[in-house]
């Protein structure tokens, strides 16, 4: 396993990297307001969920494979593209009541809003780049399991994640709390959730791959 100096300088950087405002970070910001404290905390539960699946990948060589055939990443991209869209399609088309601030959520699923923030995760090609840029170099091949490892590097940015994903959530909630005086306006969180689904969707087509 790596020793505590080495993970403290992964703690380190993980706590700029998450820190810094991005993708997941505005999804999750987004469903704070739209939908509450609880579907904020189960996005960021399917975003973590998908960093361990990246980790493993990594430490399976899959993500290698991104880099070797470079148009398994360009499936991978527009595939997350098309779902975005579809995210923010079927965002726009709900009830207005089950994205209004006055709503109860009970017409969005905890199944539905974690496998949401999972697949986004998933189907986001960077991020399996990134961890397979960042996560070796904290990784020795001496120091046992590699799996093991990057699970436990996951575990650790992860953690620094819902701290700081966590403030987040806590400060979109109560935005949410002052938008329910909008009552002249029921889907106004329902067209913010849409447009960031469709801004992160514009984000993955038009970046570039590095």
């Amino acid at each position: 396993m790596p020793d505590i100096s080495t993970l403290a300088v992964f703690a380190a950087a993980s706590l700029v990297l998450t820190a810094t405002p991005g993708p997941d970070m505005l999804l999750i910001a987004s469903r704070s307001v739209s939908q509450g404290r609880a579907a904020g905390f189960l996005t960021y539960a399917g975003i973590a969920a998908g960093t361990y699946c990246h980790a493993l990948a990594a430490a399976l060589g899959l993500s290698q494979l991104f880099v070797t055939v470079p148009v398994a990443y360009e499936i991978v991209r527009w595939a997350g593209c098309a779902y975005l869209l579809y995210l923010a399609y079927k965002t726009i088309r709900s009830d207005a009541s089950s994205a209004s601030p006055l709503s109860t959520l009970k017409r969005l699923s905890n199944r539905r809003i974690f496998g949401e923030g999972l697949m986004t995760n998933l189907l986001n090609p960077k991020m399996a780049l990134f961890v397979l840029a960042l996560f070796p170099q904290f990784v020795d091949p001496k120091s046992g399991s590699m799996g093991a490892q990057m699970l436990l590097l996951a575990t650790v940015l992860n953690g620094i994640g819902l701290l700081v994903n966590g403030s987040v959530i806590l400060v979109g909630s109560h935005l949410r709390a002052r938008l329910s005086g909008f009552r002249r306006f029921p889907k106004l969180p329902q067209y913010l959730l849409a447009t960031v689904f469709t801004a992160l969707a514009c984000r993955l087509a038009l970046g570039a791959r590095n």
